[in-house]
């Protein structure tokens, strides 16, 4: 039935929720398969819960609070739900025995309780978690862009995909451009982080990759967003700036304003985890499972990311609010904003 109505001449209705589904699962559908095939990847699963107190979980900015809760039959034992699997994932590639080139995708559900809900945020993410291994020689900028670019490549053709079935103009440019988060500050050192990337999608066709998310600016000393210090790199130096990693971002012309699609980087190796944990002020992370793993070379060297379900398809779709495309739980305000303005939220189970 779903494909039937996908495939029909007729344009899919995006305000008419059943029409809505059959474009979010096809554009899931197209994005999966694109990037299987642009980064050599394999589908795997993911976990749903996590085991407390190994370092595995995402820990975000480090003061977000986890949804734990203890397991009646392992003992009480202490579990958590994914924030995101950026390291588990990384655990993943060397339990598989995966080698340099190849690498794994899933769908991660994950829950962030203290998230702030607004129209671009929701506690439920569901995301492509993507991982892979690289060698030693890899870890430079001129990788990441290489890989950045068969992430963008995997988007291009969701748009092609999505002009098919609903008739929407692809609007993104063909290649993606890169530039470092410490260009911005001294390019325009009285605006905000996010006045700087609004900058830069803007002067470079309607998108943009920023380099270099996680250590402090050199001008200001401050931090343009957070990042755990131990799965991205964000200290390694570069041509560019310091950091091997990024956001891609995009000019959502909706909402106008700059929004981002894809978090990702090339990962820390020993060194790099322990610099960053010192600069962060945790170096006892490094006694736990998974950074001890890194530490000792149980775990391969890797690049990886993740991209919003919801995000790409709230863009892609033309979407004023995220709840048009993730199915959960909303605030009565959320509610009210969307009823004023005739957006229609997926239905979460909760509406009277």
């Amino acid at each position: 039935f779903f494909d039937s109505l996908a495939s029909s001449s007729m344009p899919l209705d995006l305000n008419n929720i059943r029409d809505r589904e059959v474009a979010i699962w096809k554009i899931k559908e197209t994005f999966m398969k694109a990037m299987k095939e642009e980064l050599n990847l394999i589908q795997v699963s993911a976990p749903l819960v996590l085991p407390s107190g190994k370092g595995i979980n995402d820990d975000l900015n480090g003061v977000e609070k986890i949804a734990t809760f203890p397991v009646k039959n392992l003992g009480g034992l202490n579990c958590e739900l994914p924030q995101s699997l950026a390291k588990w994932k990384r655990i993943g590639l060397s339990k598989y025995g995966f080698a340099p080139g190849e690498g794994l995708i899933t769908h991660m559900n994950a829950v962030r309780p203290d998230e702030d809900i607004d129209v671009t945020h929701s506690i439920y993410v569901e995301q492509w978690d993507w991982e892979k291994v690289l060698t030693k020689e890899q870890r430079n900028l001129e990788f990441l862009k290489e890989t950045v670019g068969k992430v963008w490549k995997a988007i291009k053709k969701c748009e092609v995909e999505v002009q098919e079935t609903t008739g929407i103009e692809p609007i993104l440019p063909e290649t993606l451009n890169f530039v470092h988060t410490e260009e911005l500050e001294r390019r325009f050192p009285d605006k905000t982080c996010k006045e700087r990337e609004a900058e830069a999608v803007k002067e470079n066709g309607g998108a943009v990759f920023v380099v270099g998310i996680g250590s402090h600016l050199p001008i200001s000393g401050q931090i343009w967003d957070g990042r755990a210090p131990d799965y991205d790199d964000w200290t390694t130096p570069t041509e560019l700036g310091a950091g091997l990693n990024g956001d891609i971002l995009v000019w959502h012309p909706v909402l106008k304003r700059e929004f981002e699609l894809s978090s990702m980087g090339i990962r820390v190796d020993k060194d790099a985890l322990i610099k960053q944990c010192e600069i962060r002020k945790c170096p006892e992370r490094c006694n736990l499972f998974f950074q001890q793993g890194i530490i000792n070379d149980k775990w391969p060297l890797s690049v990886g990311g993740g991209i919003g379900h919801s995000r790409l398809t709230m863009f892609l779709l033309r979407r004023a609010h995220i709840g048009e495309t993730v199915r959960t739980l909303w605030p009565d305000s959320e509610k009210q904003w969307a009823a004023e303005h005739g957006v229609n939220l997926l239905l979460a189970g909760d509406e009277e």
